[in-house]
């Protein structure tokens, strides 16, 4: 899991990236609003753990934007702020979980982890969304319960375009995390591999954005469509 760690104190935010680092999460540590906004423009992450009281502002500012833009990205707020109202107010806004610092690192392990099986179904590995089954231990995809043969290059594709179901994800990352050998500059590798996608799937679940990247944008999304 990519995790992006919003949180200005030192200390607690050097012990938070140790603790999920070693539970083999790549972890992205930032500690204002303006930074973490960027790092969300210009990368693709599996979660945001988001501190309210932040030195340029305040989380919760950040939290409406990702909302009001449809991201369905998970957010975990860790915030000092305890009262019921104020939990209230940031799981109404939109945060998927609340844990009120202080907090024991192994009660963070555990809700992150949870809140990953609840937003991409990690208990039994198969991701199902829109119409479209993925079983990422058998490797396995279904489009509307007919079985479709993927290559490699188009699995790894699928697989990250429905974790981030909604969102854009750059042409650069695509290349970086699903084409051998990493990035390919210059070449049309990545657009034969999601035109092939589309033809095996079907042409509305994928949509170009462009001059950035691609969005997989499920049935009932106004927006959807291909361009």
């Amino acid at each position: 899991m990519n995790l992006l760690l919003v949180e200005d104190d030192l200390e607690l935010g050097n012990g938070v990236r140790l603790a999920l680092t070693e539970q083999g999460m790549d972890v992205v540590w930032v500690r204002r609003v303006a930074d973490a906004a960027r790092q969300l423009e210009q990368h693709a992450y599996d979660m945001v753990l988001l501190d309210i009281g932040l030195p340029d502002g305040s989380g919760l500012d950040l939290l409406l934007r990702l909302r009001r833009e449809r991201t369905q990205l998970p957010i975990l707020i860790l915030s000092a702020r305890d009262s019921v109202n104020d939990r209230l107010y940031g799981l109404d806004n939109g945060a998927d979980d609340y844990l009120v610092k202080p907090f024991h690192l192994a009660e963070l392990l555990s809700r992150t982890r949870a809140l990953a099986r609840r937003s991409y179904g990690l208990e039994d590995r198969v991701i199902v969304r829109g119409g479209l089954a993925l079983n990422e231990q058998t490797r396995r995809v279904a489009v509307e319960d007919r079985q479709v043969e993927l290559s490699p290059c188009e699995f790894e594709l699928l697989a990250l375009l429905l974790k981030r179901a909604g969102r854009v994800i750059t042409r650069h990352v695509l290349e970086e995390q699903v084409l051998p050998g990493g990035q390919s500059a210059g070449s049309n590798t990545l657009e034969v591999h999601v035109s092939n996608l589309r033809r095996k799937i079907g042409t509305h679940y994928i949509r170009t954005i462009r001059g950035i990247g691609y969005v997989l944008e499920l049935p009932g999304n106004e927006d959807a469509g291909n361009t």
